[in-house]
């Protein structure tokens, strides 16, 4: 017999209806701060901001996340998916502009390559290390290529050392992190190994 609604504890409806309501709000807040501070330096500042850890968390955690706990195959899809999601996000902005098409697969091919080769070097290994290395290095040739690909784009407008750094840090950044989340997914048998209890 299966479980059924009359099992579910104090935590399950917390952490099953409570914490992703929540989530759901704070995002729709995020989404409202530059209309409520008005046009300014620091309604910019905080759009920068908040558009930047979008596009990370899209193209950059969620295919490195799957490559490190899962493999390089889960990991390319993800890319793959996340990125057309991106690239889908951006496409009406960019409709009509010559060479914009070069941006948007930028988008997906970075996504793809940063998941596939996290999933490729870490091996399904739960070392830490392994984890960090992979993915450190999956998400600086992410970062790196992402950069490359802009430049043969005249609709490109990420150019020069700051460009450079703005594409490439914060993915390692996020290359570094990730590894920290991926050993708890391990830590809780949600690996694609079963831990031993």
């Amino acid at each position: 017999m299966g479980v059924t609604w009359r099992n579910w504890s104090k935590s399950d409806v917390l952490y099953g209806v409570v914490v992703p309501v929540v989530v759901v709000l704070v995002i729709v807040a995020l989404s409202r701060v530059s209309y409520v501070l008005g046009f300014g330096t620091l309604s910019g500042v905080v759009f920068g901001i908040i558009m930047e850890l979008e596009e990370l968390t899209l193209i950059v955690v969620v295919p490195l996340m799957i490559g490190l706990v899962w493999n390089r195959w889960a990991g390319g899809a993800s890319g793959f998916l996340m990125g057309s999601i991106y690239a889908l996000y951006w496409a009406n902005s960019f409709h009509g502009i010559q060479g914009s098409g070069t941006v948007l697969i930028a988008y997906i091919l970075s996504a793809m390559l940063i998941g596939y080769m996290a999933g490729a070097l870490n091996k399904r290994s739960e070392d830490f290390r392994t984890m960090v290395i992979s993915g450190v290095i999956a998400t600086a040739v992410g970062g790196v290529m992402l950069f490359g690909i802009f430049q043969l784009s005249p609709a490109n407008v990420v150019t020069g050392l700051n460009g450079f750094l703005l594409n490439v840090l914060p993915r390692i950044a996020c290359g570094a992190l990730i590894p920290v989340i991926a050993k708890v997914f391990f830590w809780y048998g949600m690996g694609t190994k079963k831990a031993n209890l």
